[in-house]
């Protein structure tokens, strides 16, 4: 296992668990006083849209919260929200987290990082 892999275990126990179902961790940085994680939301079809043929479009402007510091370090999380196109009407969508969070059995801890992040 690399530095890499190591590191990315590792933020994996310092955020909800639920979290990995939806994100995956592309990069962290970790300076003097400041540690940044960068997730993108996988490429996963939104269940509103499971009929639907969908072709991933890339993704919405970033998202970046302060999440708890870490031994004395800000936090930061960069977060990307995935964007689709639906190809029988050319409408572009994306996961509706409201309905994410009241359809499933999402941890008290996740549900509270999406209404961090998207409000």
């Amino acid at each position: 296992m690399n530095s890499e892999s190591h590191l990315k275990s590792i933020v994996e126990l310092l955020l909800p668990p639920d979290m990995f179902n939806y994100f995956g961790i592309i990069k962290t940085e970790i300076k003097e006083k400041e540690i940044h994680i960068y997730l993108d939301e996988l490429n996963i079809n939104p269940d509103d849209f499971s009929k639907e043929n969908l072709m991933s479009k890339g993704f919405h402007p970033e998202a970046t919260i302060q999440d708890f510091p870490v031994r004395d370090k800000a936090m930061f999380l960069h977060v990307r929200r995935r964007r689709w196109l639906v190809k029988s009407s050319g409408k572009v969508v994306s996961r509706d987290w409201d309905t994410v969070a009241k359809g499933t059995s999402l941890t008290k801890g996740f549900a509270t990082f999406l209404k961090g992040v998207f409000g």
